[in-house]
């Protein structure tokens, strides 16, 4: 009889905060487990009902294969069907059989709980006689790597025997002799691709460097994308400079533990990215079906690629969190503003962005006065300018969020320790520069992504024209601009280096972070006086401008988009007599 899950409270509190002890992180993990073994029962309930669904494959031996390898081998069992990619193939198939996803044949896919009993069988040194699918010449062992075939290797899926004894696997192949292998100690040769491990240090488990496992993508199966040496050597360089400035770090809120990660998978470009909200070389993400595995464009240096990993854990534990707690009810309606996205959020990402950024902002603390690793000294910038934006998003969610007992218990302590970041002090500048970092980029999502509906434009504009007091207008539709795609704020950079390049003649945003905002604003009328769309990162900073020159007009900022709304009816001449109109009433001179 299995006992209920219970969470003791100071685990859950733990996580809450943003932080993790190697208990309460152990405990994750073993609500994971049992998920993956919830959803395996699931599967192999479907395939005992209908056989017919692995198509080829014999799903007879299935069951008493990963039986006999559990009971002889119960702990590396465990380990392999907790890896990332049985976690995702899993998801997947689940959703194929629901009628969510796509892929190749379904037998192919559901298939591919064959190569989980082949590799636990491997694992635990047992016998079997399977039927694996390969796609071409390749057949997907998740976690050890994948076995080449002779024959044509094209897109087409087909069965293949494989038996396994004493940790040796062989495959029999149509097109030549058996191909033998031994895959938790064979080296990469012609017919062997294990996969690449990255050290974490003496007694720890290596993290996985994985390009080959069809499910390590984010949704449908990929074909592998062996990296190359060079490649490579670039991604073991930087994973043991990310690891060495972990292990600088403590174990609150931006902490971790390199060992702790499971998985990383390197990005490469494919059709339909053009898409992505983020710059392709700053692209990661991950998925809850795959606990402490992430998907990561290449980075520049090893502190990027700590950030990263503490970013994309931080996402992991939130998703373990969320399969054992219900915590937030939405219709996923996508309105809200997150600091770090170009495009508006529905409340579930915002609450998944606060609690990534969290880590992010105690990455940064932890970096201020490090200067092995932040040889650039941009931590306290940083530090300062995440824990402002990821307060603001946590004030959102208490707020518009219909948050469960245990939501509100999650974003109450992590506001906790947001707020305890806020009562630190840092140097005055670097304080200003990174509110007024995070109040250009909010200006300038509202007016890419909001508008006033006619009815409050028309409103407006009546008001304007006869001298009557700005008029109330309702919420603002969000109408984010398609064509204009992924965009960032340069500002932030010019606040966080507090200066700009000489030389040359000065932009707007140059003379505005240089405290002269008056030549900032006719810098930025000329860019706006151009025929064709507002540009919204000019009127941007327009309105930062204005509103240096004006204080009493800072309410402009909060609703930019009302703004921005009279602008076809007020020449450029009469801009700041309708800004003050909008601000405070009856224009003034």
């Amino acid at each position: 009889m299995y006992a209920p899950i219970r969470m003791p409270g100071h685990l859950f509190d733990e996580i809450a905060a943003g932080g993790g002890s190697p208990e309460a992180v152990a405990f994750l993990v073993q609500g994971e487990r049992t998920r993956r073994l919830l959803l395996l029962r699931e599967l192999l309930d479907v395939v005992e009902a209908d056989p017919g669904i692995l198509g080829p494959l014999d799903a007879r031996r299935l069951w008493p294969t990963l039986e006999a390898a559990a009971a002889r081998a119960p702990g590396p069992v465990d380990a392999l069907l907790l890896t990332p990619q049985v976690g995702s193939w899993l998801a997947h198939t689940l959703r194929r059989l629901h009628g969510t996803a796509s892929g190749p044949p379904l037998w192919a896919d559901a298939g591919q709980i064959a190569a989980v009993a082949a590799a636990a069988a491997v694992h635990a040194g047992t016998d079997a006689d399977l039927l694996l699918p390969a796609r071409g010449a390749a057949v997907s062992l998740p976690a050890l790597g994948m076995v080449r075939l002779p024959g044509p290797d094209d897109a087409e899926f087909r069965a293949v025997r494989a038996l396994v004894s004493d940790g040796t696997l062989t495959v029999r192949t149509e097109h030549g002799p058996d191909v033998v292998v031994r895959p938790l100690s064979e080296p990469e040769s012609g017919h062997w691709l294990p996969v690449h491990r990255l050290d974490t240090g003496p007694g720890t488990s290596a993290v996985q460097l994985d390009d080959l496992d069809p499910y390590r993508d984010l949704d449908e199966p990929i074909a592998p994308g062996r990296l190359a040496p060079g490649e490579l050597r670039s991604w073991h360089a930087l994973f043991q400079e990310a690891a060495a400035i972990l292990r600088r770090g403590g174990t609150g809120p931006g902490g971790l533990r390199p060992e702790e990660i499971s998985r990383i998978v390197p990005w490469h470009a494919k059709e339909g990215d053009a898409e992505l909200p983020v710059p392709a070389e700053g692209l990661s993400a991950s998925t809850g079906d795959a606990f402490a595995s992430m998907v990561i464009a290449r980075p520049r240096d090893g502190l990027a690629l700590a950030e990263t990993l503490v970013h994309e854990f931080q996402h992991s534990k939130l998703g373990a969190l969320l399969h054992l707690f219900p915590v937030i009810e939405d219709d996923r309606s996508e309105c809200h503003y997150a600091p770090w996205r170009a495009d508006p959020r529905h409340l579930p990402g915002l609450l998944h962005g606060a609690y990534a950024f969290a880590g992010v902002t105690g990455f940064w603390r932890e970096r201020i006065g490090d200067a092995a690793a932040d040889r650039e000294g941009r931590a306290p910038f940083l530090f300062a300018l995440r824990r402002l934006q990821t307060r603001m998003v946590l004030r959102t969610l208490a707020t518009r969020g219909r948050l469960t007992e245990p939501g509100l218990r999650l974003v109450a302590r992590l506001s906790e320790t947001v707020d305890g970041w806020l009562r630190e002090p840092l140097e005055p500048a670097t304080v200003a520069g990174a509110r007024a970092s995070a109040v250009s980029h909010r200006v300038e999502w509202r007016l890419r992504n909001l508008r006033c509906d006619e009815d409050d434009r028309g409103a407006l504009v009546q008001a304007l024209r006869s001298g009557a007091a700005p008029v109330r207008t309702g919420e603002p539709l969000v109408a984010p601009d398609p064509g204009r795609g992924y965009w960032h704020d340069d500002r932030v950079r010019l606040y966080e280096q507090r200066g700009f390049t000489a030389g040359r003649a000065a932009t707007g945003d140059e003379m505005l972070v240089a405290g002269d905002p008056e030549a900032a604003r006719a810098a930025y009328t000329a860019q706006l006086r151009d025929p064709g769309p507002l540009d919204p990162h000019a009127l941007a900073g327009w309105l930062l401008a204005h509103t240096a020159l004006h204080p009493g007009d800072r309410r402009l900022l909060a609703r930019p988009e009302r703004f921005a709304a009279l602008l076809e009816v007020a020449p450029p001449g009469h801009w700041t007599r309708t800004a003050h109109w909008l601000a405070g009433g009856p224009a003034r001179t």
